[in-house]
C-alpha cells in the first residue's frame, strides 16, 4: 500500500477507510455518498448491502433478537471492513456507512487493518431523526426500536471516538465540510 497522503496535499485523506455511523435516519447515506463525492478517488461501501445480499435466513436486528441476527450483523462487519480495506490497497479512500453502534464500533475498528482509519459518528437531535425518519421512504424503527431507544444505545453505550457531529441544524455540505475540517480528530489510527 502506498503512504497515505494527507488531507491537506490532495482535498482528502488518499487511500483510507472513513466509517460514517449513527442511528438509522441520522443522515449516513447522504453524507457518506456527498463526501465520496467530495473526494478525488473515492468509493462508497453502503453496510447494508450486505445485509440484503441474504435472501433466504436473514435475521434482523432487533432488541431480544436471537443470536444468529448477531452473527450476521458481525459477517455485514466484516464484509464490509475487509471491502473497504481492498479499496484502500488499490488507492481508494472508502468511505464505508453503516449502523455500528455500542460496543460492535470497537470491534468494526478493530476489524479494518487501513491506516489511516477515520471514525465520523452522526449525533443528531431526536426530532431531527424524527424528521428525516418520516420523509424517506424505508422505515427502519418501529421494529423494536424507537428513535429515542436507538439515540440511548449510541449515546450511552458507544465509545466516545472519533468524530462526533451533531447534524441537526446543518446541510449536507455542511456536515461534509465538518468531517473533512475534522480529520485529524476523527483519525483513530
Amino acid at each position: 500500500m502506498s503512504a497515505p497522503r494527507t488531507a491537506g496535499a490532495t482535498g482528502g485523506p488518499g487511500p483510507a477507510v472513513v466509517l460514517i455511523t449513527g442511528v438509522m435516519a441520522a443522515g449516513k447515506s447522504t453524507l457518506a455518498q456527498a463526501l465520496a463525492e467530495r473526494l478525488p478517488r473515492s468509493v462508497h461501501v453502503r453496510g447494508d448491502v450486505f445485509r440484503r445480499m441474504v435472501v433466504s435466513g436473514r435475521a434482523e436486528t432487533v432488541p431480544g433478537a436471537p443470536q444468529e441476527a448477531a452473527d450476521q450483523l458481525r459477517l455485514r462487519y466484516r464484509l464490509s471492513a475487509m471491502t473497504a480495506d481492498t479499496y484502500a490497497e488499490a488507492g481508494w479512500t472508502a468511505v464505508v456507512q453503516d449502523v455500528v453502534l455500542g460496543e460492535e464500533l470497537t470491534r468494526y475498528v478493530d476489524l479494518v487493518h487501513t491506516r489511516p482509519l477515520y471514525v465520523v459518528v452522526l449525533d443528531p437531535e431526536p426530532a431531527a431523526v424524527a424528521e428525516r425518519e418520516a420523509a424517506r421512504p424505508k422505515n427502519g424503527y418501529g421494529a423494536g426500536w424507537t428513535v429515542e431507544s436507538l439515540i440511548g444505545v449510541a449515546r450511552e453505550e458507544t465509545p466516545r471516538i472519533g468524530l462526533w457531529l451533531d447534524t441537526s441544524g446543518q446541510t449536507v455540505a455542511e456536515s461534509v465540510d465538518a468531517v473533512l475540517a475534522g480529520l485529524d480528530e476523527a483519525r483513530i489510527r
